[in-house]
């Protein structure tokens, strides 16, 4: 088996594709319509065949319960790797990402947290090479 999509929710779809493009560098995947629904799929510009994260509107009252709760907890909605988590701070922070958490060395790796401005937080980390 394997992971083709997971997903997040986002209080708006035009911002969160904005954000995730335009200030973190990921690339449209999908983005049709059909009626109010709108399918919205971004991946890595490294894995065009990776796994896909679709940009859910938070219209159902369950994930926008969810999804305030994990941030009120600061708990990030979604979690990617990186080889250079202080170059992508510096490649983010310079498109305007604002960070709640800069680069901080923790057991086992290097996380940074910043706010994707859809209500989520979204965590970078790099694996310490053993």
């Amino acid at each position: 088996m394997k992971i083709k999509l997971t997903t997040i929710y986002v209080d708006d779809q035009e911002r969160a594709l904005r954000f995730y493009t335009d200030t973190l560098g990921l690339a449209v995947k999908a983005d049709f319509s059909n009626g109010p629904y709108r399918w919205l799929t971004v991946i890595s510009p490294d894995e065009p065949e990776g796994t896909e994260l679709q940009l859910a509107l938070n219209d159902n009252p369950a994930a926008k319960a969810y999804q305030q709760a994990m941030f009120q907890q600061a708990q990030p909605a979604v979690m990617f790797y990186s080889d250079d988590v202080k170059g992508d701070h510096e490649r983010i922070a310079a498109r305007g990402g604002q960070f709640s958490m800069p680069p901080t060395a923790v057991t086992g790796s290097t996380i940074a947290q910043l706010n994707d401005t859809c209500g989520n937080l979204i965590q970078i980390t790099q694996l310490a090479r053993w």
